[in-house]
């Protein structure tokens, strides 16, 4: 449930990474930082509680055209100032933010960190001082970068800044989803399209062990072997009205409060001449040629699907079965010959149902994703 922003251009980057928080509010979180690159180096501002406790905290007079952001989910320690993200190494010179959760920090500790005092109880210092300690023995930071990320188990979303690399954001992610976002004289970081919507709707897709170098007037995407990726931006279809609060004091009221009208907007999207549905024919005959229909879902989504079941099984004719993403991810059952999986996207980052999504494509089965992210190929 955590998020990720940042901003590398021409402006004062601290309302634009606080408001880029602000929309993220709505993943759930109980802390939440920013740093700043300025002329004396990074300033780093960080909160228990919600992004309003962050504002008050923030000094006006530190000025930095570079920063990054995060708010948290803990995992790894408790809800407090200390292990809220930047976290920084032990000179101070790096800070990263990330997402996800590294299964090998205290192999990694253990193996490299011996001597090194963590400050946080978290599995995300770690990365940051490793990367510290590699440019210490003689790496460039990319080199570091590179380094860290090969030794590394688990997911990650991370962005860095080096206090001695002024124009520079250093990206990365493994199985949790972030963005670079694209401007005129600047660039963005995202785990969340809508995070940065307010300033462009244009952003590039990256793809898992890609390291991304971020400067205001380039985004350079590289493999971990270093070689370079062409890959073209595309364009964000979200209604700003969509990811505003508006009169609603909580983003759970305003989604329950709209679910009526979201249903009508879904039956007259499909809804041709006649009131007959045009749905696109491959998904027609996919579900046709399905033995057995899996509904993959986690939490408000799972029980979509136990409602989707009956009405599968009762017009289409074929078995459903209904999981829950983080348990079929970890223990698959014995497939038919010709299933077919239905993803029901949730809120925050879906990270459960992406990993089946990753397993049933090795297996070249059919899936189909019923999100609310328009512009996307969701049949596959």
């Amino acid at each position: 449930m955590c998020g990720i922003v940042g901003y590398i251009g021409e402006n004062d980057s601290k309302e634009i990474l606080l408001k880029g928080l602000e929309r993220l509010e709505y993943r759930g979180y109980d802390s939440a930082g920013i740093a700043v690159r300025n002329g004396k180096g990074i300033t780093v501002f960080k909160e228990k509680g919600r992004i309003a406790d962050l504002r008050a905290v923030v000094e006006d007079e530190v000025v930095g055209t570079t920063g990054i952001g995060h708010t948290r989910w803990a995992t790894h320690g408790k809800p407090n100032r200390v292990n809220a993200h930047p976290h920084q190494n032990e000179n101070d010179r790096f800070t990263l933010v990330h997402n996800g959760v590294i299964e090998n920090y205290h192999h990694i500790q253990r193996d490299y960190l011996a001597g090194v005092e963590m400050e946080s109880d978290t599995d995300t210092e770690i990365i940051v001082q490793l990367i510290g300690k590699f440019v210490e023995e003689g790496m460039t930071t990319q080199e570091a970068f590179s380094k860290t990320l090969t030794l590394l188990k688990g997911s990650y979303a991370i962005a860095l800044l080096d206090a001695e690399e002024e124009q520079t954001i250093f990206v990365a992610k493994n199985k949790s989803p972030l963005l670079v976002g694209l401007g005129d004289g600047f660039n963005v970081v995202a785990s969340d399209a809508m995070a940065m919507l307010q300033i462009t709707d244009q952003f590039v897709e990256l793809m898992d062990k890609e390291i991304v170098i971020v400067r205001k007037d380039s985004v350079e995407i590289l493999t971990l072997d270093g070689e370079a990726v062409s890959r073209q931006p595309f364009k964000a279809e979200i209604d700003m009205s969509d990811i505003e609060k508006g009169t609603y004091p909580h983003y759970m009221l305003k989604e329950i409060d709209e679910q009526p009208a979201v249903m009508r907007k879904i039956i007259q999207a499909y809804q041709g001449a006649d009131d007959k549905l045009t749905i696109q024919p491959e998904i027609i005959e996919a579900v046709k040629q399905a033995d057995r229909i899996h509904i993959i879902a986690a939490g408000t989504s799972y029980h979509a699907g136990l409602i989707g079941k009956e009405y599968l099984e009762k017009m289409a004719g074929i078995p459903v079965e209904v999981h829950v993403a983080s348990e079929f991810g970890y223990n698959m059952p014995l497939l038919s010959e010709k299933p077919l999986f239905v993803f029901i996207s949730q809120s925050g980052e879906t990270a459960d149902s992406r990993q089946v999504l990753v397993k049933i494509k090795k297996l070249g089965h059919p899936s189909l994703t019923v999100t609310n992210v328009s512009g996307i190929n969701a049949f596959t």
